[in-house]
């Protein structure tokens, strides 16, 4: 695709799977097969919150995911640590800095020791804008096997602009799109009773707006608390709401 049509492209996609597959084969085109794209709504001053409600996409092998996310091991990753400070790209030729001049910590070692024994060596990260302190978005651009970070480093002078501008534009458009785990996805009812409650509506109003009895609505609304692993009802409206989940249009 050209850059405009990309971007239109993008613009108009209706789920993270349309958009997710097309930006994948896009950033393939200038050397960078394999993505990791994470967000979350959750941070505070020592934690990330919990890994279950990060957005993550990525095209890495099943085993790279579970060991860097799930394992633990990006929380001490140096290409994060750049990110939670910065905003725009950032080459990975400073993780080699870092083994060179001995400055790397025995964490970040074990990092960069997994990431070499994966194939994943050279590549770019990219730092999203945060609107809030509580937000923070970044993906991570790993080149095919046999680049050299020299090698990525000219491909980014020359296309650069471009690579930072379809990754924006791509976390923009994620944002508006729903996005949960599988075991946190509400059913038809669920959504529709926390609509009400986002409303100001009561258990009763709820009942009879759907036509259920309040027993009923009760248990949607302990269900979708369930479902998004929080303890109030406005707990639920919120994150269902935060996770695009809230008023969405029937397809």
């Amino acid at each position: 695709m050209t850059l405009r049509s990309f971007l239109t492209f993008l613009t108009r996609a209706n789920s993270l799977e349309e958009l997710w597959a097309a930006h994948t084969e896009e950033m393939a085109r200038f050397g960078f097969d394999r993505l990791l794209y994470g967000y979350t709504r959750y941070r505070t001053e020592t934690s990330f919150g919990d890994p279950e409600d990060f957005v993550i996409l990525s095209n890495h092998p099943k085993e790279y995911v579970e060991g860097f996310v799930y394992g633990g091991l990006y929380f001490h990753a140096p290409m994060l640590h750049w990110a939670l400070k910065h905003e725009g790209a950032g080459s990975w030729r400073m993780i080699n800095q870092m083994v060179a001049k001995r400055t790397i910590t025995p964490d970040e070692q074990r990092v960069y020791e997994f990431n070499q024994s994966m194939g994943v060596s050279a590549g770019y990260t990219v730092s999203f804008n945060s609107v809030s302190i509580r937000s923070k978005g970044a993906i991570s651009l790993c080149a095919r096997p046999g680049l050299s970070q020299d090698e990525v480093d000219a491909i980014w002078q020359t296309h650069g602009d471009d690579i930072l501008l379809m990754n924006n534009i791509a976390h923009l458009k994620i944002l508006t799109l729903p996005h949960v785990a599988p075991n946190r996805a509400l059913t038809k009812r669920q959504r529709e009773a926390l609509e009400w409650v986002g409303d100001g509506k009561t258990t009763q109003d709820i009942a009879v707006l759907m036509g259920l009895t309040a027993a009923t609505v009760e248990k949607h609304l302990r269900l979708a608390r369930e479902a998004l692993s929080v303890e109030t009802t406005a707990q639920a409206v919120m994150k269902a709401a935060l996770h695009n989940q809230m008023f969405v249009i029937e397809a």
